[in-house]
This record gives structure tokens, sequence and C-alpha cells, in this order.
């Protein structure tokens, strides 16, 4: 497999001009520019983005869905996907190459992604194999770069979202004997303990240090998971849950399953972003939530569901700082400068990373 590369025209340094504008005259220009280009352009907005880019999405959703929705989308010209690095990049893997695909600010990136790199797990897939043969399948989520998705499709596996980790998972156990989880570990070990794994047959591999932490016979091991994690969900603590529980005893507990498995262990409930959406929206009127994921969503179900007592399960738990990252102002220079006919912050996966990359991602839509 040829070295990752993604293809960026950018410029990171935002002009003055767009910091000294008010938000009205920012959200002005928005609704000008989608004016003027009407279909040509469209604006997916993550779930955990500001509500001041979800105003102006033409779709929300999680990062898998809101990249179908570009796939279907073949009058769009410009895509500018207000989420975060790896996102775009998915966007680009399944959109055409007539399409170009934006994020409006380089730097909105995510921990976990970067938490395994192509060069980490071409040295650890050689370690794994001499340990363990060829038994292993590698997994990863959606939620990892072009690379990694590219990695993993060329060696027989595919992608997984938290909404279908199981079935991914059960799919891959039919395959091979093993699978090698990247990059989140606790969406793997929650998975795999759903599915009926024990705890002392999951090893963790340590990129930093190259080593396999698992006490045992190694013949016992059963999913391998890659020692990555994400910073938000990492927050929630099982002394979180103790303090709701005793200040609320009718409150329910419902967390997102990157949280750790100690944290889903304790809770009432755990599932995807959508999930979470879901079991809101379906909820009772009166009835108390504690939630477990990421700030902006939390107080947008906070700002939807008045009927509901919703806070957060961590209450002094930041938004997600990356996806952060995109603020109106940035969006509206990506904006303007695509009016102006210029390529700005455009996100590119070269030809054969995308084409191993796609061939993980469809064999996990086949599955889904």
């Amino acid at each position: 497999m040829s070295i990752f590369q993604t293809l960026e025209k950018q410029t990171n340094v935002l002009p003055d001009q767009y910091r000294h504008m008010s938000a009205e005259e920012l959200e002005e220009r928005v609704r000008a520019v989608k004016a003027a280009l009407g279909n040509k352009l469209f604006i997916p907005g993550h779930h955990y983005q500001k509500d001041e880019i979800i105003q102006f999405a033409d779709a929300t959703g999680d990062s898998l869905q809101l990249a179908q929705l570009c796939e279907q989308n073949e009058e769009a010209e410009h895509i500018v996907f207000c989420g975060v690095h790896f996102m775009a990049e998915t966007a680009d893997i399944l959109t055409t190459k007539e399409q170009k695909v934006y994020l409006p600010d380089m730097r909105a990136g995510c921990s976990m992604a970067d938490m395994a790199d192509i060069y980490q797990t071409e040295r650890a897939w050689e370690k794994l194999t001499s340990i363990f043969g060829d038994t292993i399948l590698p997994l990863t989520y959606v939620n990892s770069t072009a690379a990694i998705k590219s990695f993993v499709g060329e060696n027989g596996g595919a992608t997984v979202t938290s909404s279908n980790a199981e079935k991914m998972v059960q799919w891959a156990f039919e395959q091979k004997e093993r699978i090698l989880f990247l990059p989140d570990q606790h969406l793997g070990r929650n998975t795999a303990f759903n599915l009926g794994v024990g705890l002392d047959e999951m090893a963790v591999w340590n990129p930093i240090t190259d080593e396999l932490e698992f006490e045992g016979p190694v013949e016992k091991v059963k999913v391998l998971l890659w020692k990555g994690h994400c910073s938000v969900h990492e927050n929630f603590t099982v002394k979180n849950i103790e303090d709701v529980r005793s200040q609320y005893p009718n409150m329910k507990v419902l967390v997102h399953p990157e949280c750790s498995r100690e944290v889903v262990a304790q809770s009432d409930l755990a599932g995807s972003t959508s999930y979470i959406i879901d079991v809101i929206e379906k909820a009772e009127p009166g009835s108390a939530w504690a939630i477990g994921t990421e700030m902006n969503l939390v107080n947008r179900l906070i700002q939807q569901h008045p009927d509901k007592h919703i806070i957060s399960l961590n209450p002094h738990m930041c938004p997600c700082l990356t996806m952060n990252r995109i603020d109106l102002p940035h969006l509206v220079w990506c904006l303007v400068t695509i009016a102006k006919g210029e390529e700005h912050n455009v996100i590119s996966v070269d030809d054969q990373t995308a084409e191993y990359a796609k061939l993980a991602l469809n064999r996990m839509l086949e599955l889904s």
C-alpha cells in the first residue's frame, strides 16, 4: 500500500476581516453565499457542532451518516463539511472526483483518530501477525484516518460505527479467530463484552511502546484493542454516576460506548449518538436523564426537550475542543472563497488510499 497522503490546499490563518465582523454580518454572508450557490453547495453539520454552525447545516447527523448523504448528493459541487478532518476525508472518498470537499478550519482534527497513524499500525501488524499468525482481522472505527481505513480494507477488514459495531464484530469473528480493533479501545471492549467475549480474552496493543499488554497465555486472546480513546468520553467517570444517583435517585444514566467499560457497566443505557438522540426523543415527559456524551449535543437536547430533566453526566465537561474549532468566521471565510472561485482548505485523499478505504467502508455498508 502506498503511504497515505491527504492533499490539502489551505491557509490556516484566518484573515482579520472575518475576526472583526459581527455575528449578524457573518450570518448574512452565509445566507448570501448559500442563496447564490443554491444546490451547488451542501453543508453537512455533525451533531457535536456549535449551534451557530448547525443553524446553517443542510443536514445534521453522525460522521458516516453525513458522508453517505454527501455521496447521495450528486448536485453539490462544493461540500463544506462542518465536522473534523477524518469526516471530510470519508466524504471525499465516497464522492466523485468532480465534487470538492472542504473543511472550514484545518485545525479541526480528532485526538482519537490521531492515536493511530499508518506507521504505528504497520509496525503493530507485523508484530501481531508474528505472534498470532494469519488469525487476525482488522476492524477500524470510522473515527480514524483514511490511511487506517485503507490499511484495514487492504487486509480484508472493514470499518464500524458505534451503531453497527456488534454486527461488524460478529461478522469479523466469522472470518478469523481474532480481531484487531482500532483506534478506540473502549468501543472495542464494550462491543466485544456485549457479545460474550471475556475481559480476560482481550489484550491491549500499546503503539507507543510497541508492546502487547496482557497477562496470561496469548493463545487465549480473542480481541486486540488499540490503546486509543476519545478525550471527551474518557472524562466521564463512575464517580460522576455515583454523584448523579445520590442527587437524583430517579434519574437514568445514558452514555456513549466510547466511555470506559466501568462507566458503561454502571449506566442504565449505552449507545451511539443516534441512539442517544432517539432515546431522549421517545422518553416520557417528566423523565430525568444524565447523558454522557459531547456537551454541545447535550445542551441541544436540553433546549429541544424542555419537558424532560436533562443534565450532563459530568457537570464540568467541556465541548469537543477540536470539533469546536469550526466557528462562524471560519465558515464564512471558506464560503466566500468558494463563491470567488478559489480553492480553500480542500480535502483530497489520493486514489490508492481511497480505493482500499472505500473497500473497508463498503464491506460495512453491505452488511448494514
